[in-house]
């Protein structure tokens, strides 16, 4: 990792400083989805049974997964992970069940009432990950809110292994949530079966779930080129750790790898006044990263990652406001006193005893956040995500009496001499 002095660096070098691995490559992944994309939408099947032989270098009959795999999987995975997944997925149900939005009517004049009604989006796509490690527990932040929202066609992705098959725990996990429809496609080609529909895939109006910079790219443009909705930029992982000096070393480490572990293109950013802290957790970075299967991957995250020295608290906050993090985990002394001075992140996390992973596995809240700064304006999934929210009015007699004449006004203002006339029938009607 990069050491640097943010009091020192001049404006070009903060910013460099700040910057995300993932933009360096945007030229080429945004022509490789592109071609991908065209592929899937001109060839449908055909397609995806191509592509998914020349990426995955797997050849599939059929994508969907059947109930004989479903059987497998759960007999192919121990108690202990089953017990788990039934444990995350009851804390993540307890917490979005809680935050879920209501009907509400108001009688905003006489006569005039107004409403929102909530509805489900009728047809959704979840994107699972599984290229370096395989995430069930994505399937259950995508799974859960969508079953709460009452979604009627749920479609999840997730790519196929070596022999074909699906990831046995994520099988379990999606099955768990109510899901039934598992398709094995991965990468951009997955996002855009799901875009367009294929003979055999139905198209879905809203996608969701993080991925590599392909998948996020492959997000991006099938809202241009198939008019689907998507829940946010939630690409390449990325934490930000903003430690005073009495964090503990050995544990701001363990938070800064459990995210360069997750691929080539994560980043992990440490702030810190306190020069000491800063020395003492690259030292046990390098002593935790040996015993790390994935360090490898790790190793080339953390090139593109920093230890950055702040003058003051404060300062640190400023910077992570302006990077708008993925996850924010506030390694301070008296962390909640300062959460007030958080503006944009996906998820903060508190004090020294509540690691990112718990976000990411059984505390309860959503690990599909929104990344590459794009928390400066996106939210974490929730069931709202999952759902509508349609405005509804209703007009007496009274009503069009009372608020009628004020819509005449502003419609002659516009110059809108149709809408006045519409609202001055009924008022004349009304009379």
């Amino acid at each position: 990792m990069n050491r640097l002095d943010w009091s020192s660096l001049p404006a070009d070098a903060r910013d460099a400083a700040l910057q995300r691995p993932v933009r360096q490559v945007a030229a080429s992944t945004r022509e490789a989805v592109a071609a991908l994309l065209q592929e899937v939408r001109e060839g449908g099947d055909a397609a995806l049974r191509a592509i998914t032989l020349r990426l995955d270098k797997v050849e599939l009959a059929s994508f969907e997964v059947g109930e004989g795999e479903f059987a497998a999987a759960d007999a192919a995975i121990g108690e202990e992970l089953k017990a788990a997944i039934s444990q995350a997925a009851q804390r993540i149900e307890a917490f979005h069940r809680a935050g879920m939005v209501q009907d509400y009517a108001l009688e905003t004049a006489p006569g005039v009432v107004c409403e929102r009604v909530v509805r489900p989006i009728r047809r959704v796509g979840l994107y699972v990950p599984a290229g370096t490690a395989p995430l069930p527990s994505t399937a259950l932040m995508l799974g859960v809110p969508a079953r709460l929202a009452g979604c009627g066609q749920v479609t999840l992705c997730t790519p196929p292994r070596a022999d074909g098959s699906a990831d046995p725990a994520v099988l379990v996990a999606a099955r768990l949530t109510g899901i039934s429809r598992v398709l094995k496609l991965g990468g951009a080609q997955a996002i855009a079966a799901m875009a367009f529909g294929t003979a055999s895939i139905a198209r879905c109006d809203k996608l969701f779930g993080p991925g590599n910079s392909y998948v996020t790219e492959a997000k991006q443009q099938v809202v241009r080129s198939a008019g689907v909705a998507i829940d946010m930029p939630a690409g390449p992982s990325e934490v930000l750790v903003i430690a005073d000096a009495g964090a503990n070393p050995a544990f701001v480490a363990a938070d800064l790898l459990s995210q360069a572990e997750h691929g080539p293109d994560s980043q992990v950013l440490l702030l810190s006044d306190d020069a000491a802290l800063l020395a003492a957790v690259e030292a046990e970075i390098e002593r935790q990263l040996v015993a790390l299967p994935r360090a490898a991957i790790a190793r080339q995250a953390l090139a593109g990652s920093r230890l950055i020295l702040v003058e003051a608290l404060a300062q640190a906050f400023a910077i992570s406001n302006d990077y708008a993090p993925e996850h924010l985990i506030l390694a301070l002394r008296e962390p909640r006193a300062w959460l007030d001075k958080v503006e944009a992140a996906g998820s903060v996390f508190l004090g020294d005893f509540t690691p990112e992973a718990l976000g990411d596995y059984c505390s309860g809240t959503n690990h599909v956040l929104p990344t590459n700064g794009a928390a400066a304006a996106y939210s974490g999934v929730s069931v709202s995500s999952f759902q509508n929210f349609v405005s509804v009015q209703a007009a007496s007699r009274a009503g069009i009496a009372a608020i009628g004449p004020c819509a005449v006004t502003l419609a002659r203002a516009e110059g809108l001499e149709a809408h006045a006339r519409a609202v001055a029938l009924r008022l004349e009607a009304a009379a």
